[in-house]
């Protein structure tokens, strides 16, 4: 049946990976919190209008791969595909543009979906980290996010990176280069794809970026954006890798690197794996300065830059460069009881060790002893409490060390104490 497994595109992220999500997502945080950054949550669905206006009719995110339905009231709603339009849609209603502190930086983890080919690393769920930072049109702010982004890679180990810059200048250049386009493509519009066709009056700097035209002869003549940059925007741009050059972050420029929205402008960036076996995707994280989208979604003009981070790809890297994070699941303590009445105890027992601090489980099978012990062994328990019927008139608990098989007697009353000494160095919840 099916209808019983998880639908296509998506997957069950299982305890003993979990683990890796949250220690990946723990240490970005710690990031973020350096970078004085603070956290933002957003609904998971939007008004429909909100990824139209904010992303932009003419990408295949709105075109083909949003999840879009009517609600009862016959509203259009859609699941999140993006990040940067849902946080500037919050910036706007909740007027963080009004916050005395400024610029306001904000980073995110969301669940985004999209309906598109599922493949390694792409899903239609899909988890991402991101980041956006309103109010500033500083390029050292560009620097900033750029910085903390290769941040994040290169302290959870990743060194086969790739940071490919360019700039798309203001909107001045931005038009000029937009007709040069027009031009170099028009005379050849009919060899190229349905998309890029369509794409030649509507958005022709995602010509650039499509993966089925990009071997077509016209891709490697097209004219540079470098080429149209006013004096002002050339001069944001070299402020950009100045900025780079002094925290000693290598980057290459691509002229052929676009963000298609008509909002984004200036800084453009990607930072690629180079790690062997990765696969041909080799994109970790896309992002750019952007202008114009605030105005769009109702608020003042307020100049903007983020980029969004894969999770899922970001785990991929860390996988190809074989980087080991997560150390062997172990146990603090698990408590193994033998008869009724202690059977009883064992359950006080561990509410009160929870209670002040200690990891410990115990036996919900009714096994027998030797059972209890190989259960364990199993979840490769540091300490058992070894809790019978005799033990308990006496007031005592034996406390075996596995590692060493050294065993002890603890007085019952004395037991929160001796554990959190072992176990916590003394020092309590």
């Amino acid at each position: 049946m099916s209808e019983m497994k998880a639908p296509r595109g998506t997957t069950d992220i299982l305890p003993k990976d979990a683990k890796k999500w949250q220690y990946v997502e723990d240490k970005i945080r710690k990031i973020c919190d350096r970078y004085h950054y603070k956290e933002i949550r957003t609904p998971l669905f939007e008004h429909t209008e909100v990824f139209q206006r904010g992303v932009g009719d003419s990408t295949d995110i709105v075109q083909k791969e949003m999840y879009t339905f009517k609600d009862r009231g016959n509203r259009s709603l859609t699941l999140r595909p993006e990040g940067t339009a849902a946080v500037t849609r919050a910036f706007v209603q909740n007027k963080l543009y009004g916050d005395p502190n400024q610029p306001v930086k904000l980073y995110y983890f969301m669940q985004m979906f999209r309906y598109e080919r599922p493949q390694q690393g792409r899903m239609r769920q899909l988890n991402q980290f991101g980041v956006e930072v309103l109010g500033s049109p500083d390029p050292a702010v560009d620097a900033e996010v750029i910085d903390l982004a290769m941040t994040c890679y290169q302290e959870l180990g990743l060194k086969s990176l790739k940071l490919v810059i360019n700039s798309l200048g203001d909107q001045e250049s931005r038009l000029n280069y937009r007709k040069a386009l027009v031009d170099h493509f028009t005379p050849v519009k009919e060899e190229l794809c349905e998309d890029c066709q369509l794409r030649i009056d509507s958005n022709p700097l995602r010509i650039l970026d499509c993966k089925k035209d990009m071997n077509h002869p016209s891709m490697k003549s097209a004219p540079s954006i470098l080429d149209f940059l006013n004096n002002e925007s050339r001069t944001y741009f070299e402020k950009v890798k100045d900025y780079l050059e002094m925290m000693n972050i290598d980057f290459e420029v691509d002229p052929n690197l676009v963000r298609g929205l008509d909002y984004y402008n200036h800084t453009a960036f990607e930072i690629m794996s180079e790690a062997k076996g990765f696969g041909a995707i080799t994109t970790l994280t896309g992002g750019g300065r952007y202008n114009g989208l605030t105005e769009e979604l109702g608020g003042p003009d307020t100049p903007g830059i983020g980029f969004g981070m894969g999770l899922e790809r970001l785990l991929m890297a860390l996988e190809a460069e074989n980087i080991e994070f997560i150390k062997e699941e172990q146990l603090d303590s698990f408590i193994v009881a033998v008869g009724d009445k202690a059977e009883k105890e064992a359950i006080k027992i561990v509410h009160e060790l929870r209670q002040h601090g200690i990891q410990i489980d115990k036996d919900y099978q009714g096994r027998k002893v030797k059972a209890q012990f190989k259960a364990a062994n199993r979840y490769n328990a540091r300490f058992v409490l070894i809790l019978g019927d005799d033990e308990l008139e006496k007031d005592i608990i034996n406390i075996r060390e596995m590692e060493t098989g050294h065993q002890e007697e603890v007085k019952l009353d004395k037991l929160i104490d001796y554990m959190q000494n072992k176990l916590l160095g003394g020092h309590g919840k």
